[in-house]
């Protein structure tokens, strides 16, 4: 039986990449922290954020590192996810800023 699995357990993970701007009027506090962690632990992928393109970059399923990152409403978020499920991952936690965290 073939393993799918086995071909890729020496491959370097290309990480996926994207930014969105926070449009709720305070930006990245603790409840929206909070959701982005929650949403964020429901993927094996590993994800992270940070305010520039180059890092550094934050660890987005600590809510404690997400809220030292106190971005102000019209930051960019820069995203990097790396994992199996990264493009399901990087979907969801784009959506969640998109729609301002549902507080917009």
């Amino acid at each position: 039986m073939h393993d799918a699995h086995a071909s890729r357990s020496g491959e370097t993970p290309v990480p996926l990449t994207a930014s969105a701007v926070l449009v709720n009027k305070v930006g990245l506090h603790a409840r929206p922290s909070v959701k982005l962690t929650q949403c964020a632990k429901g993927f094996s992928a590993r994800i992270e954020l940070a305010l520039a393109a180059d890092g550094p970059w934050t660890d987005a399923k600590s809510p404690v590192k997400v809220m030292r990152v106190k971005a102000p409403q019209g930051a960019t978020l820069h995203f990097r996810v790396t994992g199996p499920d990264s493009k399901a991952a990087l979907a969801a936690v784009l959506a969640l800023v998109h729609d301002g965290f549902g507080e917009a």
